[in-house]
C-alpha cells in the first residue's frame, strides 16, 4: 500500500555555478553540520501529452539513486510545502504501482502517463544537526542535468541549493534563506525542478480559489463557496473510494448528494440548462456509489435483530443465509462503484465541475445579497418538508405511508443541506435548523430500512421456504420489524411538533 505521505517543506534558490556555501553550522539550534556527502539521482517524470499533472503542480517520477529511492507523488499543500506518496521501485522500471495511480485517476481522466522528462542531478549533501544528534534540516547542492522529451526536446544545466525542513522548524528555514541571502543568493522562480524543466511548455496553475463568504456576500457566492467544499471532497474521497474504504464511500456519496440538493434549493439562482444535466449525474453517481453501503447497513440491521431473538427461536441457518446474500449483493456493488469511477460518464462528471467553478452558471439574482435571497430560499424547502410530512400524516398505514414517509426525508436532507449553506449568515440559528432537520432525516431514515428489511426478509424467507427451510424465523423479524416501524411512525409524528420555524434572517 502506498505510505501515508511526508511532509515536504523546503524552498529552493537559484545559484550561480561559482558561489560558494556560506557557513550554516551556527543558524538557530544547530550545534554541527555532518559532512558532505555526495549522491547520483536519476529520475523519470511521468505525465499526460497534455501535461495535466503538471498543471495541477503534482509531480511523479521514479527515482534511482540516494536514500529513498522509488516512485514519488508529490501534492502541493501550501507555497512552500508538498505532501510527498511514495511506493518501492519493483521489478518493472515500466509498472507505475497501482497505489500511486489510485491517488490521481480522478485527474488523469482515462489519459495515459507517459515519459515527459528526466532529470540526473548530482547532489551533494549537508545535514545541519541539533542537540541529541537530531538532524533538523538537509541542505542540498544540486548540479542538474535536465532534459524534456516532448513536444519539443530541450536540454538544460542549472544548479540549485534546496533547504528541507527535517526535524526542524520554519525559524530554521527563514534563518537558513537569510544567510544564503548574504551571498547573494535568491529564492528560485520556478516551483519545482520539474517545472524548470518543462520551460515554456508549463501549463498554467489550474486551480479557483474558493470563495470566502460573510453576512454580507451576495447569494451566488455563498452557494459557490458550499459547492467548492462539495466538488474538493468529491476529489478528495476519489482515491479512498478506490481502495474499497467504506467512510471514504459514505462522504464522498454525502458530497455528491450536498452539491445536488444546494443545486436544487438554489436552482432560481442558476442557468437550469447547466445544472439541471449536473443534477442527474450526481444522482448517478451517488446511485452507483451507494449500492454497497445500503447492502451493509441492512445486513448489520438483520443481523442485530437476530442477535437479540430468544435462541430457541431462530429456525433454520438464518445467519449464514443472511451473510451470503449480502455478501454477493456488496461484492456486486463494489464492483459497480469502481467501474463507474473508471467510466467515461464519471470523467465528464468531473470536467463539468470544474467547468462549473471556473464559470459559474448564476443569473442576475445570484447578485443579490444572501441575507435576503437565502432565508427565502430555507423557508420554502422547509414549506416543502411540512407539505411531505402532512402528505404522509393523511396517508393510511401501507406501502403508500411509507412512499410517503420516504419522501418526507428525502425533503428533511434538502431542508439540512440548504441550513448549512447559511452558516456564514446566522450560524446559530442555522446550525438549529440543521440539528432538527438531521433528525427528522435519521428517524425517517430508520423507518425506510425497516421497510427495506422486510422486503429482504421476504424474499429470504420464500427463498429459504423453496429450499426446504423452515421458514418461521423470517417471518418473525418481518413482525418485529413491521411492529417497530408503527411505533417509529407514531413518535415521528409526535415529535414532529416541536420542529422548528425555518427562521434564519431575524
Amino acid at each position: 500500500m502506498t505510505s501515508a505521505g511526508y511532509a515536504e517543506i523546503e524552498r529552493t534558490f537559484d545559484v550561480n555555478p561559482a558561489t560558494a556555501l556560506p557557513p550554516l553550522h551556527d543558524l538557530p539550534g544547530v550545534t554541527h553540520v555532518e559532512p558532505p556527502v555526495e549522491h547520483h539521482l536519476d529520475a523519470l517524470y511521468y505525465d499526460t501529452a497534455d501535461l495535466v499533472l503538471a498543471g495541477r503542480r503534482l509531480t511523479l517520477r521514479r527515482r534511482t539513486g540516494g536514500d529513498d529511492a522509488g516512485w514519488h507523488l508529490k501534492l502541493p499543500v501550501a507555497v512552500d510545502e508538498r505532501r510527498e506518496m511514495r511506493e518501492p521501485l519493483g521489478d518493472d522500471p515500466e509498472q507505475i504501482p497501482e497505489g500511486i495511480l489510485t491517488l490521481v485517476r480522478a485527474v488523469l481522466r482515462g489519459r495515459t502517463l507517459v515519459p515527459v522528462v528526466r532529470l540526473r542531478t548530482r547532489r551533494t549533501l549537508h545535514q545541519l544537526v541539533g542537540e541529541n544528534d537530531v538532524v533538523l534540516a538537509e541542505v542540498c547542492d544540486d548540479e542538474v542535468q535536465a532534459d524534456r522529451f516532448a513536444p519539443e526536446a530541450l536540454s538544460q544545466t542549472w544548479r540549485e541549493w534546496e533547504v528541507e525542513l527535517v526535524h526542524g522548524s520554519r525559524d530554521l528555514l527563514d534563518a537558513a534563506q537569510a544567510r544564503l541571502a548574504s551571498v547573494g543568493v535568491e529564492p528560485s522562480a520556478n516551483p519545482s525542478k520539474l517545472a524548470r524543466a518543462l520551460g515554456d511548455q508549463l501549463p498554467a496553475f489550474v486551480t479557483v480559489p474558493a470563495p470566502r463568504p460573510t453576512r454580507k456576500s451576495s447569494a451566488g457566492t455563498v452557494l459557490m463557496a458550499y459547492v467548492h467544499e462539495q466538488v474538493r471532497a468529491i476529489g478528495i474521497q476519489d482515491a479512498r473510494v478506490r481502495e474499497n474504504d467504506a467512510d471514504g464511500v459514505h462522504r464522498m456519496r454525502v458530497a455528491t448528494r450536498r452539491l445536488r440538493s444546494a443545486l436544487s434549493t438554489y436552482r432560481d439562482l442558476l442557468d437550469r440548462a447547466v445544472t439541471d444535466p449536473l443534477r442527474d449525474e450526481l444522482r448517478w453517481l451517488a446511485g452507483s456509489l451507494g449500492a454497497a453501503r445500503d447492502a451493509e447497513v441492512i445486513r448489520q440491521r438483520l443481523a442485530h435483530r437476530l442477535a437479540q431473538e430468544p435462541v430457541e427461536l431462530v429456525v433454520g441457518p438464518l445467519m449464514e443465509r443472511i451473510d451470503g446474500h449480502f455478501a454477493e449483493v456488496i461484492r456486486a456493488a463494489r464492483k459497480q462503484a469502481l467501474a463507474a469511477l473508471d467510466s467515461k460518464r464519471y470523467f465528464r462528471l468531473l470536467d463539468t465541475l470544474d467547468a462549473l467553478l471556473a464559470i459559474p452558471p448564476l443569473l442576475p439574482r445570484a447578485d443579490k445579497p444572501a441575507s435576503t435571497v437565502i432565508p427565502e430560499l430555507i423557508r420554502a424547502d422547509w414549506k416543502r418538508l411540512r407539505a411531505a410530512v402532512f402528505l404522509a400524516q393523511g396517508t393510511p398505514s401501507g406501502t403508500v405511508r411509507d412512499g410517503a414517509l420516504h419522501e418526507a426525508r428525502k425533503r428533511a436532507k434538502q431542508l439540512r443541506y440548504a441550513a448549512e449553506t447559511a452558516m456564514p449568515l446566522r450560524r446559530t440559528r442555522a446550525v438549529r435548523l440543521v440539528a432538527a432537520a438531521r433528525q427528522v432525516q435519521d428517524t425517517l431514515g430508520d423507518h425506510q430500512d425497516s421497510v427495506v428489511a422486510r422486503d429482504e426478509l421476504l424474499r429470504l424467507g420464500m427463498a429459504a421456504y423453496l429450499q426446504g427451510e423452515n421458514a418461521f424465523s423470517y417471518g418473525r423479524l418481518h413482525a418485529v420489524e413491521r411492529s417497530g416501524a408503527a411505533a417509529m411512525e407514531t413518535r415521528f409524528f409526535r415529535t414532529w411538533r416541536d420542529f422548528p420555524k425555518a427562521s434564519i434572517s431575524k
